[in-house]
């Protein structure tokens, strides 16, 4: 519950519910496909309710059209709801590219992703190539972005916001480095920028997925097969070795949940 001021009357309003889920250790694939039922389910909301608009709209048969009426009422009512929600996961080894990316970006051949475990996956994302691995909290939000604001700028920063404040618990500023989305410490001292946090999204009526993968305990040595978001020169780092020592990662997890709650004004439900 939060509340607001409106012409000297205190109101109390609910805060949005968004569906959360942990995933725990699983495979890019079988997240992305789970990702993909949730974002098409709500595009399909979405679509049924644009059609009803529309409808609305296009009344011509010389009846006078009354919003408030109770037949009008009862169709609201029956009408479907988008939901929104937000998974949490770790990967096994895996490289993913954005629609955006370039592969001349990969350092490594199939054949040795192969013998290193490494998967890949070309992805429907924005963004250039990225690895995900255990000890990576990877954060999906799928959410009805016109029930907050339709900016999606604004989307990525409030992502970057939720890492940043997290990164403030840990006495580490977390900075935005102009032109390249994520989270990054030392942002303009050159030879030590070094990103924590990538990102790279989809967003369709206004419905979001994908989202970001935040360095944990997380094993470096998988980012020097790549050139990280295809950004040449700068290093990739984690909690792990910024504070050199092994994360609670259970810990972190509560912490970027709530501070998603704080950024986004939501409250996180468990999906039962």
């Amino acid at each position: 519950m939060f509340q607001l001021t409106l012409q000297n009357k205190l109101i109390t309003l609910d805060k949005q519910i968004v569906l959360f889920n942990d995933l725990g250790l699983i495979e890019y694939e079988a997240a992305w496909d789970y990702q993909e039922v949730l974002f098409k389910q709500n595009v399909a909301v979405k679509t049924i309710l644009r059609n009803q608009e529309i409808i609305k709209s296009n009344l011509n048969d010389g009846t006078a059209y009354h919003p408030t009426s109770t037949i009008d009422q009862s169709i609201q009512k029956a009408l479907p709801a988008t939901k929104h929600y937000l998974l949490f996961c770790e990967h096994l080894p895996v490289l993913t590219l954005g629609k955006s990316g370039h592969e001349k970006n990969i350092l490594i051949s199939k054949e040795e992703m192969l013998k290193q475990g490494i998967q890949y996956f070309k992805t429907n994302r924005g963004g250039d190539i990225t690895f995900h691995g255990p000890q990576q909290i990877v954060g999906y939000p799928i959410i009805d972005l016109e029930m907050f604001f339709t900016d999606i700028g604004k989307y990525l920063r409030s992502l970057e916001e939720v890492i940043i404040l997290t990164l403030e618990e840990y006495d580490l500023k977390g900075m935005r480095s102009k032109g390249e989305t994520g989270v990054w410490l030392d942002v303009g001292i050159l030879g030590k920028e070094r990103k924590i946090c990538a990102m790279g999204v989809r967003c369709s009526r206004w419905i979001t997925m994908h989202g970001f993968a935040f360095n944990v305990n997380t094993n470096l040595n998988y980012f020097d097969t790549i050139i990280p978001c295809g950004i040449e020169n700068k290093k990739v780092t984690s909690l792990q070795k910024e504070l050199n020592r092994m994360l609670d990662y259970e810990e972190v997890k509560c912490k970027l949940k709530a501070n998603f709650e704080k950024v986004f004004n939501v409250q996180l439900k468990i999906l039962k």
